[in-house]
C-alpha cells in the first residue's frame, strides 16, 4: 500500500500492486468455493453428472490461479 499526499498535506491511499494481489487470490478461491458448493448440491439434488461436470471445475479454477499468482510474481 503506497500513500501520497497533496501539497496541503492530506494523505490517501492509493491501491497498488499488493492490493491488486490480494484481490485475484481471493476471488479465484471464492470462485472454486462457488464450484465446489454447487458441485455438491448438484450431486445431493440427484443431478450426479452435472455435479462431477462442476466438480472439475474446481482444480482448473485452483491452477490458473496458481498460474495467475505466478505471472504476477514475475511481474
Amino acid at each position: 500500500m503506497r500513500l501520497h499526499s497533496d501539497p496541503r498535506g492530506r494523505t490517501w491511499r492509493i491501491p497498488g500492486v499488493r492490493d491488486r494481489y490480494q484481490l485475484g487470490v481471493t476471488l479465484f478461491l471464492l470462485a472454486a468455493g462457488i464450484s465446489f458448493l454447487l458441485s455438491i448440491g448438484l450431486w445431493f439434488t440427484d443431478n450426479r453428472g452435472e455435479g462431477v461436470f462442476v466438480g472439475l471445475w474446481v482444480p482448473s479454477i485452483l491452477a490458473a490461479g496458481a498460474f495467475w499468482m505466478a505471472a504476477q510474481r514475475r511481474a
